[in-house]
């Protein structure tokens, strides 16, 4: 229920394996919360209806779901920065010290934490910003319902690649998505280029290299497109 898109889901994520949430819960959240919240269940349901809303939110939940399962039982803790790992076993040390911080200490480590992520990736996320605004602003919808549209027949796979430069979160996603599916984009390729593109962004891509080595990064990457690929397959032969 958290409408965070998917770089404001970085820093939570970077907190929760901090403090040693294990893997797979941490990566279910990353996925579930662009993915699925309340802005594009009120967005999917005033444009498409009820059953593409109810679908979508039962796809995004089971990807989510199945791919942090999948990927807490691989045991890939390894593969995480050993900053982060650093950081998650300083914290159980400080909770046994019995020593409880106050609300400013909080705040004022909070305020810390903040500057040292923004410090270190937003040049990164600037670049792969850029390049999704390129490519948005540059590419004509009519390449992509060329190469996505309902006569080839490995629209879903090339949409899902098509998707992963873009950032942005559902509700701006959206509008492309009905604009795409208008001019005659399969209901299932359009909503797995919805869910490549909130889920899957460049820039979130950039922000989790530094928490995540680039081994775990492509395995993560190749689950979570694997799912959306299975789920517009899925939509395509339902609806």
């Amino acid at each position: 229920m958290t409408p965070f898109c998917s770089c404001s889901a970085v820093p939570a994520f970077i907190g929760f394996v901090a403090v040693g949430v294990p893997l797979g819960v941490t990566l279910s959240f990353l996925i579930a919360s662009p993915l699925v919240n309340e802005v594009a269940v009120i967005l999917l349901y005033g444009m498409f209806g009820f059953e593409i809303a109810a679908l979508y939110i039962g796809a995004g939940l089971v990807l989510a779901i199945v791919a942090g399962f999948i990927l807490g039982k691989m045991r890939l803790e390894r593969y995480i920065e050993p900053l982060i790992l650093e950081a998650a076993a300083v914290a159980p040390l400080e909770a046994a010290g019995g020593v409880e911080p106050t609300w400013s200490e909080r705040f004022e480590l909070g305020v810390e934490e903040v500057k040292t992520i923004i410090g270190k990736v937003w040049p990164y996320l600037l670049v792969g910003i850029a390049l999704g605004a390129a490519i948005h602003g540059w590419v004509p919808q009519s390449f992509f319902t060329r190469v996505a549209g309902p006569g080839n027949p490995l629209a879903v796979p090339i949409a899902v690649v098509i998707g992963l430069p873009f950032y942005s979160n559902a509700a701006g996603t959206l509008p492309l998505i009905e604009a795409l599916h208008a001019k005659g984009m399969a209901m299932g390729t359009s909503l797995a280029l919805m869910m490549s593109i909130v889920a899957l962004s460049l820039p979130e891509m950039i922000l989790l290299r530094r928490v995540l080595k680039p081994k775990l990064l492509a395995i993560y990457v190749g689950i979570v497109a694997s799912g959306i690929v299975a789920m517009g397959f899925l939509f395509n032969a339902v609806l």
